[in-house]
């Protein structure tokens, strides 16, 4: 009995352990990280359009005026498979975030661009005069990778602020475009990273509490180190389970882990 109920003490911690590191596996591997749900946003222009939303619609298609033809030369200029793979993927989603920009500009009456801008054009001529092989796509893939650096904060801004729902469903099919661009740009192995703009420092009010501020704010300088890590042993959820868990054990040990008294009433 005293076996069995060790037997069943350790299962039930080993429980507890995999509640508590549950959360934590799940972002460790990819194929946990969920997709945003798309469809779940509307797209029927309702909403007021700021001067931003505006500029944010232009950018959009003046990312895709200069990426695809940059795409397409990558697929001659280069010698590398993977660099012209990169150029192909890139080139063929611009023309499908393309058809969803041209879409909401014509909803919302944005006027639209048919050119790139004066730098995207310089980025193209030199890509254009570069010598095919590996002095092409160091260019290639440092132009574009600063280029989306530049544009996602942007559209981070633009989708956490937009009143317009066609702008904010366009934000957010852009920035999994930006996110996906960047990475496939990344796959090359010979990003500068040295060469990218470096992130300002942080404001005074993210690293000190706002003067007068006390107990019971809600702001984000009252929460704990684990809640601003997104602990998981902050959920009650799981804390919960950890205490169940845990009386589990108990119960059990005590259950079939006779004491010592039980012991010698045997005996006398």
């Amino acid at each position: 009995m005293v076996a069995i109920g060790r037997r069943l003490t350790g299962l039930a911690v080993a429980a507890v352990a995999v509640v508590l590191l549950q959360p934590m596996a799940a972002h460790a591997t990819e194929p946990g990280v969920p997709d945003p749900p798309n469809q779940l946003i509307t797209d029927t222009g309702e909403g007021a359009v700021t001067a931003a939303d505006r500029d944010f619609v232009v950018r959009v298609r003046l990312a895709g005026l200069w990426e695809i033809p940059a795409g397409q030369m990558a697929q001659q200029k280069s010698k590398d498979p993977r660099i012209q793979q990169i150029g192909k993927a890139i080139a063929a989603q611009h023309v499908v975030l393309d058809k969803m920009d041209r879409d909401v500009a014509k909803k919302l009456g944005v006027t639209l661009p048919n050119v790139p801008n004066s730098d995207q054009q310089g980025w193209l001529g030199e890509m254009r005069s570069a010598a095919e092989g590996t002095d092409f796509d160091q260019i290639y893939i440092d132009r574009l990778r600063a280029a989306h650096g530049k544009i996602f904060p942007a559209i981070a801004t633009i989708r956490a602020s937009t009143r317009n729902d066609s702008v904010r469903k366009l934000a957010q099919r852009a920035n999994q475009f930006v996110m996906t661009h960047m990475t496939l740009l990344e796959s090359s192995g010979i990003v500068d990273f040295a060469g990218l703009p470096t992130a300002p420092p942080p404001a005074a009010a993210t690293t000190a509490p706002a003067a007068g501020a006390g107990a019971g704010t809600g702001t984000a300088t009252n929460l704990t180190a684990a809640e601003q890590k997104g602990s998981p042993l902050s959920s009650p959820v799981v804390a919960g389970v950890v205490i169940a868990s845990l009386a589990a054990a108990f119960f059990i040990t005590r259950r079939f882990w006779p004491s010592n008294q039980r012991r010698r009433r045997r005996y006398y």
